[in-house]
């Protein structure tokens, strides 16, 4: 009988292409078949036909979620509608969203890190709009968070929402029946949103984290800063799966790989197969499987070996 937790997915991943300049392709959506070791690109930014300028143009697409048949893409400021042979069919925008990095579906709830604004929107995937945010910030006693209305002033109710500081720099958010999830490069772990909008800190874990949530019983994140994937139980039992790293003389702008624009390794894209495969993205564009009963690397697909072309969002392909 085959084991199907070692069924090997289709994924479906987001690229952004760091330094990139208007007229340069700023990465794109892909498909990437584990089975058949294929890789096919179904968007190129660079060609959408979308006006760049101010509509995310900047880092190209990020997080990625499913509902409903359609596929929601976010790019920096605005979040993209898909249908299955990915042409747009909508999109929308919010006052404080700003360099949104990954999003997360509950239910009918689309939850967006608004990374500018130290910020979580919630888009109603049914109402297809914006109609709740959550500012959260370091206070003496802890993290706090402060719901406003994401439509800014001119929206119901006329609310004023928080200045684009990016403090944080949030970069992940998972929900349950629980609460929300959220970490960042600065938020020194993984903060709890429960009822009443009560902020605490559920786990402490290491600066320059993407990815982080809670898996099995423990969490599960891309130590980007340390260049692997990790996971940790709550007895403190770990798993450690390096980022994969290719010789210099494979790369593709190479000179730029020890400076702050682009190096290679940067961990981020993150997604659960199943309860014992997980699928990890880095940089140049590479998305490795791994075993986590085993602690071995399954599978790697790599499909550009310019420094600067970066997995970002990932997720198990539905259709």
């Amino acid at each position: 009988m085959t084991d199907n937790r070692m069924v090997l997915p289709t994924l479906i991943a987001t690229s952004v292409v760091r330094g990139a300049e208007q007229g340069d392709s700023h990465g794109g959506i892909y498909l990437v078949d584990f089975t058949g070791q294929e890789v096919r690109q179904v968007v190129d930014w660079d060609t959408s036909e979308i006006d760049f300028q101010g509509r995310g143009w900047d880092r190209g697409l990020r997080g990625i979620a499913f509902f409903s048949g359609e596929i929601y893409i976010a790019a920096s400021d605005e979040l993209f509608v898909y249908d299955r042979n990915f042409k747009i069919q909508r999109s929308f925008r919010s006052t404080y969203l700003k360099h949104c990095h990954e999003i997360f579906r509950l239910n009918n709830h689309l939850y967006l890190t608004s990374t500018g604004h130290d910020s979580i929107l919630a888009f109603d995937l049914e109402k297809q709009a914006f109609f709740w945010a959550i500012h959260l910030a370091q206070g003496e006693n802890g993290p706090t968070g402060t719901a406003y209305n994401p439509l800014g002033i001119n929206g119901p109710g006329g609310a004023n929402g928080p200045a684009a500081q990016n403090l944080l720099h949030l970069n992940n958010v998972h929900a349950d029946s629980s609460g929300m999830f959220v970490s960042g490069l600065r938020t020194g772990g993984i903060l709890h949103i429960g009822n009443g909008n009560v902020v605490s800190k559920m786990v402490d874990m290491p600066q320059g984290m993407h990815n982080a949530r809670p898996f099995r019983e423990g969490v599960l994140f891309n130590d980007t800063g340390s260049n692997v994937v990790r996971y940790v139980g709550r007895d403190g039992t770990q798993q450690v799966f390096p980022v994969p790293v290719y010789d210099v003389s494979e790369l593709e702008h190479a000179e730029l790989a020890d400076g702050e624009l682009a190096r290679q390794g940067f961990g981020r894209g993150l997604c659960v197969v199943n309860e014992r495969m997980i699928a990890a993205g880095s940089s140049p564009s590479t998305v490795t499987l791994f075993d986590l009963d085993s602690g071995t690397e399954i599978s790697r697909v790599n499909f550009s070996m310019d420094v600067r072309n970066a997995i970002h969002g990932l997720e198990v392909w539905p259709f």
